[in-house]
């Protein structure tokens, strides 16, 4: 425990995990109007970072322990480069642009950092639901799971991360073949990809346990315009995970955020779609789809919860409502969330509220 390579964990691991959680509150509440005023709530909350890196970089690790350097500096490199780059954003010439471009680096982060969950406490801790952090009986239980166990974890399939027309998966580590496992399905917004997506959901799955799936588009986004191309892909996805591993198809969720969310209307309101349950977020809505691609039958009674943003500038607010009603008139038991302070962004802090309602 005296090793100079324990002394720089100690040092460099909670600087992590608070710029991370930096990264995340400015995740959630990201817009034009509040770039700036982010940016200088912040712009000093990266200042353990650099120094603990310095050190490790510094620091003669023990061979044992070169993994575990490996990914820690992979994720003080990606963490603080994303800072870097949001603290830059506004002298681009699209600010906000290069601001959403910025929060990539933070599931670069966690794609290093979660590895060393089973080894390092705090890092459990993150990768858990705020109430669950300190349920002593959890944390007990993932500390005793093999991390050498096969087909569980972070797995991405068809290419690397991001891969189009790929998928990547999270199957919690205390998956048990006996019992069948409920899934969500978490599509990405344009331009977005599912290897960085899976992060927004990936501590709900490993707090409550449920299979996550989050695919990539086989575009540059969904296929909005020929709804069985990503549909037939994500199918095979279903079925190739179903052959693996034991899933609930009485309990499957499809859920996206922006043009994952309107896929999610259109290919979710269609017949033969396989999933249970709806929750598009930050999502647009015409209600031409209920002519046009809606079946009847799969709409009445279907569970739809929607989440909507009133500051959204790219979809209005309106939208959702006209969404809601809609669905509602068709016989759809929908739930609708209007949120006061959201921008369009992703609310990680609705996750909680979706699965209460698709878990209960």
């Amino acid at each position: 425990m005296d090793e100079p390579a324990v002394e720089t964990i100690a040092r460099l691991v909670p600087a992590i995990l608070k710029a991370l959680y930096s990264l995340e509150f400015t995740g959630r509440h990201i817009a034009p109007q509040t770039l700036l005023r982010l940016i200088e709530a912040i712009k000093d909350r990266d200042s353990d970072l650099e120094p603990a890196l310095a050190q490790s970089r510094a620091t003669e690790w023990p061979e044992r322990l070169a993994p575990a350097r490996t990914c820690l500096e992979g994720a003080a490199e990606a963490t603080n480069e994303s800072l870097a780059m949001l603290l830059a954003a506004p002298q681009a010439d699209q600010p906000i642009v290069a601001a959403y471009r910025a929060m990539r680096g933070y599931a670069k982060a966690c794609e290093q950092l979660y590895p060393m969950a089973p080894h390092l406490r705090p890092v459990s801790q993150f990768f858990l639901e705020a109430p669950a952090r300190q349920d002593e009986a959890l944390l007990g239980r993932l500390a005793a799971i093999d991390p050498l166990k096969a087909d569980v974890g972070v797995m991405h399939v068809g290419g690397p991360a991001g891969t189009r027309g790929g998928f990547s998966l999270y199957v919690p580590e205390a998956y048990d073949p006996s019992r069948a496992w409920p899934l969500v399905a978490a599509l990405h917004g344009g331009s977005g990809n599912g290897g960085a997506f899976l992060w927004s959901w990936l501590r709900e799955a490993r707090t409550r346990g449920f299979v996550l799936l989050a695919p990539t588009a086989s575009g540059s986004t969904w296929s909005l315009m020929d709804p069985p191309l990503d549909a037939g892909n994500i199918t095979r996805m279903l079925d190739e995970i179903g052959g693996r591993w034991n899933v609930d198809r009485s309990r499957m969720l499809l859920t996206g955020m922006s043009d994952g969310g309107t896929y999610t209307y259109v290919w979710g309101l269609a017949a033969g779609c396989p999933f249970t349950h709806l929750a598009p977020i930050a999502a647009a809505f015409h209600p031409m789809l209920m002519m046009t691609l809606a079946d009847a039958d799969r709409v009445r009674g279907l569970p739809v919860h929607i989440v909507h943003g009133a500051l959204d500038w790219m979809f209005s607010a309106r939208t959702a409502q006209v969404a809601d009603e809609t669905l509602a008139q068709a016989g759809a038991n929908v739930v609708y969330r209007e949120l006061a302070d959201l921008s369009h962004t992703y609310p990680r802090d609705e996750n909680g509220v979706i699965l209460d309602w698709f878990l209960q």
